[in-house]
């Protein structure tokens, strides 16, 4: 099979096409064929070594494709029944492993491209919307990265509970975006203060949440946008890690609560991976959950993808297609 392998970490280049044989799956495993694979930050992090991983490796986990051999031990699922995964370890690949208990069968009304859409960063807004800061009608919400792929879900999410949602932008082009996915304010951080255009418009007060991809370049004025008491949803660093930080400053600016999530975490049983992934591919299913999905490339130019979407030449979602 292709897959694309990374020897030693650095820039897009290290990013290889080679020639690997099809892994054979072991006891309570499934081979999937990859039909389309998701891009995300996260590859990213493990490429440049910012997070680890035993070189050589092939990125990528979050995937759509179809059954094509199953281990010794699996139930409930068969030979050519459409999947999905967050834990399609090695997905930059025409073939990729997962475990049973990770996957999940994509509905008969969705395409592979929209599952493997969907799944990552559909389950990551559920759970910040849902779980981490559950939302409430009335509420008003500072969405980071809003014409990204979480942010553009993200938002969708807030406004359908009834939140009010603030969210920042680099382009006017990246604004139309968010606000037809539901914001009801668009700041352009490139000519304006995020930090003081939110005071205005919360008259003050402050949000009742930040959720932050960002990390280092908005972290503190994240946290001067929220209100006594308010949550800062740290889930991403696209900016670089936060530095070392005095928790006393917590106290300082309102007794504040700071998180740093992960999806993961979200689904670590059976019931809630089902709860969170049947809510997101049924709502795209229903046509509730609108998926931006204009960006796709061939497995060869993975190099390319990730260097658009680090150069945020991107919105929505990023997919291979092998």
């Amino acid at each position: 099979m292709k897959a694309i392998q990374i020897h030693a970490t650095g820039g897009p280049e290290v990013l290889r096409l080679d020639e690997l044989p099809i892994p054979e799956p072991g006891p309570g495993q499934v081979l999937v064929r990859i039909e389309a694979a998701g891009v995300n930050f996260i590859e990213i992090y493990f490429r440049k070594g910012t997070y680890r991983s035993p070189l050589p490796f092939i990125p990528g986990s979050e995937a759509a494709g179809t059954v094509e051999e199953i281990g010794p031990g699996v139930k409930g699922f068969k030979v050519g029944d459409m999947v999905a995964s967050t834990s399609l370890i090695g997905s930059y690949a025409e073939y990729a492993l997962a475990p049973a208990a990770q996957l999940v069968i994509v509905p008969k009304e969705l395409s592979p491209e929209q599952a493997a859409a969907a799944m990552l960063q559909g389950m990551t807004a559920h759970y910040l919307s849902h779980s981490t800061y559950p939302l409430k009608a009335g509420e008003t919400a500072l969405v980071h990265a809003g014409a990204g792929g979480v942010g553009l879900l993200l938002t969708q999410m807030a406004a359908h509970i009834g939140a009010r949602v603030l969210t920042t932008v680099s382009s006017k082009e990246k604004a139309e975006l968010s606000r037809a996915a539901g914001a009801s304010e668009v700041i352009l951080y490139t000519e304006k203060d995020f930090e003081t255009e939110v005071k205005r418009l919360t008259g003050g007060k402050g949000v009742d949440v930040v959720y932050d991809s960002v990390g280092k370049t908005t972290f503190e004025k994240s946290l001067n946008c929220l209100r006594p008491r308010g949550l800062l949803a740290l889930f991403g660093a696209s900016s670089g890690p936060v530095p070392p930080f005095d928790l006393g400053e917590l106290n300082h600016k309102g007794s504040l609560f700071v998180t740093r999530p992960t999806l993961w975490h979200y689904i670590a049983t059976r019931a809630e991976l089902e709860w969170r992934s049947g809510d997101v591919l049924g709502w795209v299913a229903s046509g509730e959950l609108k998926l931006r999905t204009e960006f796709t490339y061939s497995l060869s130019d993975a190099a390319q993808a990730q260097a658009d979407m680090e150069s945020r030449k991107t919105t929505g979602k990023i997919l291979l297609v092998p």
